[in-house]
């Protein structure tokens, strides 16, 4: 049997990267998944590839409305929802962001994306969940939510702002009686777009850069994307049934030192 066998999960951002690597680990044990995206054409070819445990639906996970057509959609077609992952997010839309040089639209725009889709996916998961008997939500942090990012200011503020947030909606729910788990992943440097991309903020050099990080990391290597996935398929499942308000931490021992 399947360690999420069974179940009916969205994952945002699922078209690409982590978010394309947990939807396959989820399908790989058991799970129907909606795969959540803004990139269309990315979204139908990972479902064409996923089979048809795979489902596209488009997302912005700004958009309110957004939210309330895709968990309503959600629960016509398959009754329920067991697992949200919150995988959807940016990194920057200019190469600078420390505090000297961070515009206003730079910030709001990483939170946005960020912090407010981390949001509202936790309140329409809530809602959707707890009429069903509860579930599981994935939230995905950074270790730039632990850690000081100069660099990053903006993306830093926003991964902190989820790790808060998890941590107060996860003891909300549990309170509450709710039956519906909350827990935060953190990942290091993964072989990602977006982490070839955080290689060059600031106007480094990105293979320079990339290298410092490697060496900075205990393990001696960047993680891939399934490192991230598997994490965050033991969070979704019931081996996971007793953790909720954590941090899973997967980052090749950069912060433990």
């Amino acid at each position: 049997m399947g360690r999420v066998d069974g179940k009916i999960a969205i994952v945002t951002g699922g078209a690409n990267g982590i978010g394309r690597a947990v939807c396959q680990r989820l399908i790989e044990e058991g799970a129907r998944v909606v795969v959540a995206d803004m990139n269309a054409a990315a979204g139908a070819a990972v479902v064409a590839e996923l089979g048809d445990k795979a489902e596209f639906v488009t997302l912005d996970v700004r958009d309110e409305d957004g939210w309330q057509a895709l968990m309503d959609g959600v629960l016509a077609r398959h009754g329920r929802l067991d697992i949200l992952v919150n995988n959807a997010g940016i990194l920057a839309t200019t190469q600078y962001q420390s505090i000297d040089d961070i515009k206003l639209d730079e910030w709001e725009a990483v939170q946005a994306v960020n912090a407010k889709g981390v949001f509202l996916g936790c309140r329409a998961g809530v809602k959707a969940m707890k009429s069903g008997g509860g579930g599981s939500i994935v939230n995905l942090s950074s270790i730039a939510g632990l850690v000081a990012t100069p660099g990053i200011v903006a993306y830093g503020a926003s991964k902190g702002a989820v790790r808060q947030l998890t941590k107060s909606v996860a003891i909300d729910c549990a309170r509450k009686g709710y039956g519906i788990r909350v827990n935060s992943v953190h990942p290091g440097l993964i072989d990602t777009n977006m982490g070839t991309e955080s290689m060059s903020m600031g106007g480094a050099d990105p293979v320079e850069n990339r290298k410092k990080r490697i060496s900075a990391t205990p393990m001696g290597e960047a993680g891939v994307p399934l490192d991230i996935a598997n994490g965050i398929l033991f969070l979704a499942s019931d081996e996971a049934r007793h953790m909720t308000g954590a941090e899973l931490v997967i980052d090749g021992g950069l912060t433990a030192v």
